[in-house]
């Protein structure tokens, strides 16, 4: 219990600056509750392994060569006698990792908080709603679209050849797509995060579009498992489009600060012109009297 033990109000000050110990031991806290949440979901998986595996197999099992073996089911390949158990265990922890998702999130946002100023604070809250969402809609695309980099890559074998595909090399190539494509649409989310707080601005990504697109395809190209034009499209067009999307926020959000920023400089500006008129009324009465 010791080891979960939040930090004191005082061990954060309220700019939200912390000593080095206490990050560390913030992150420690963030970890350990993380793992925990991820070794529940797992546990859970474990428990209910059929139904799941039936979910996981799919995408593989719209392809004919899935029952090229066995042509009324679709067949994987088993290649060791410890194979069934990573197989349970893989299923668990893929299902541990998407289902326990919101939890693990909330704590990487909980770990970021505390170093925000109080204003900013209250953005945390909306960027954790559209964090889940943003990762499960890339999960489930990862899942859509797994059969086509799969069956692509499958074309490739010579004819007259059989392919057999391992359970843990499916299941290795599946929790790599959830999680590519899972946090992969979180970036752009990213990309406001940072503007809101002042750190990154609409001036500065806007002179680096092209430069930001093009790495997108560079990424999806080089993240994708399969690395197919089909996987690689399906991960970099979402990902290109939420960029322009955060774009779109970012302008609108600097414009209505820059307005803001210039309304308080011209209070301010106008409140000493003020108080310099009143400071040489007051010096002209003291030099008549």
């Amino acid at each position: 219990m010791a080891l979960l033990k939040r930090s004191t109000p005082a061990a954060t000050a309220d700019d939200g600056r912390m000593t080095l110990m206490e990050h560390i031991r913030e992150l420690r806290n963030r970890l350990i509750k993380a793992i925990l949440a991820v070794v529940v979901g797992t546990a859970v998986g474990f428990i209910y392994f059929e139904p799941i595996w039936n979910f996981l197999k799919q995408p593989y099992c719209r392809l004919p060569q899935a029952h090229q073996l066995n042509g009324d089911k679709c067949t994987l390949v088993v290649n060791g006698v410890f194979d069934s158990f990573f197989v349970n265990l893989k299923v668990a922890v893929i299902f541990g990792v998407v289902v326990s998702a919101v939890f693990w999130i909330y704590q990487l946002w909980a770990f970021v908080t505390p170093g925000l100023y109080k204003n900013e604070r209250r953005y945390t809250m909306a960027f954790l709603g559209l964090s889940v969402p943003l990762f499960t809609a890339g999960s489930a695309l990862a899942y859509v679209t797994m059969d086509k980099g799969l069956s692509l890559l499958l074309s490739f074998a010579p004819e007259g050849t059989l392919t057999l595909v391992s359970i843990n090399e499916y299941l290795s190539f599946a929790l790599a797509m959830l999680i590519i494509f899972g946090v992969s649409f979180l970036m752009p989310l990213l990309l406001v995060f940072l503007n809101v707080i002042g750190v990154l601005r609409f001036k500065t990504v806007s002179k680096h579009t092209r430069m930001v697109v093009f790495l997108m395809f560079v990424f999806a190209a080089v993240a994708t498992p399969s690395q197919d034009p089909v996987t690689m499209l399906a991960l970099a067009l979402p990902m290109v489009a939420l960029f322009f999307v955060a774009m779109a926020f970012m302008y609108f959000h600097d414009k209505k600060r820059d307005i803001a920023d210039a309304a308080h400089a011209r209070a301010i500006e106008e409140e000493l012109d003020g108080s310099s008129a009143t400071a040489g009324t007051v010096d002209s009465v003291d030099a008549r009297d």
